[in-house]
């Protein structure tokens, strides 16, 4: 679901709301599923852009009030950030945060991150509710999806190395 605040004609400011959710399945446990998400070396080999893109850092304090930052650059040299701060982790269950992101020094997002995980036999079905703040048309709800989704498979990809 999107919808679009008209442009303020003061200011020019406009702020595009977005809700999407993903339901996908990994064959894994959800233990396995959140320590990939909880563990910094873990997490650092996932959650990343596309192959030719340059990764320059990445922080995880993966607890409660904990905060995560990486930024990473395109070909370009354009910079895109990432920083999150967890608002409540429940063990094998589910992560809550809270997020921007940032182009260059701009912010362009401000996000809600609700990630639950359920037992399935063998395996973890995992559903991820993301609501979003687009500011000033500087990104867009389908491109954040997909990079979402991105992420995601190479999720799957790093519970099949393990």
């Amino acid at each position: 679901m999107t919808t679009q605040i008209p442009e303020s004609p003061a200011t020019g400011r406009t702020v595009q709301h977005s809700t999407f959710v993903i339901d996908q399945t990994f064959d894994a446990t959800p233990a396995q599923v959140f320590n990939a998400f909880a563990h910094p070396a873990t997490k650092a080999r996932w959650f990343v852009g596309p192959d030719r893109w340059h990764s320059s850092d990445h922080s995880l304090d993966f607890r409660v009030g904990g905060r995560e930052h990486v930024s990473t650059a395109a070909p370009n040299g354009v910079t895109h950030a990432y920083d999150a701060v967890y608002q409540d982790i429940v063990p094998n269950r589910r992560i809550v945060s809270t997020y921007e992101m940032h182009r260059d020094q701009k912010r362009i997002s401000v996000s809600l991150s609700t990630i639950e995980m359920f037992a399935e036999g063998d395996c973890t079905r995992l559903v991820m509710t993301e609501q979003d703040a687009f500011l000033d048309g500087a990104d867009l709800p389908a491109e954040r999806e997909r990079g979402t989704r991105d992420l995601l498979d190479n999720l799957a990809a790093e519970l099949r190395r393990a």
